[in-house]
């Protein structure tokens, strides 16, 4: 998947969307594969793993919602 900062409509606030790459989203195993990520994210709470706030689908497309982190990209903090 992609992750994009965008704003949550309802609540007006900046989030990070994560949705899954385009080639990918008509294979069903892949979905399913997205969904267990999420859930398995969401079954977690721990400092270092982000919360979900929600996972969903629009127009065929799989996304998970979560708070949006300030700080530096991992490439960044790889260089």
């Amino acid at each position: 998947g992609v992750v994009f900062r965008a704003e949550d409509p309802i609540l007006r606030r900046q989030i990070a969307l994560k949705v899954m790459l385009a080639d990918a989203d008509a294979d069903h195993i892949s979905k399913d594969r997205f969904l267990r990520e999420a859930r398995a994210q969401a079954a977690v709470e721990h400092d270092h793993i982000v919360a979900i706030h929600q996972i969903g689908e629009e127009g065929g497309c799989p996304f998970i919602a979560m708070p949006l982190l300030r700080g530096q990209s991992l490439a960044e903090a790889l260089q």
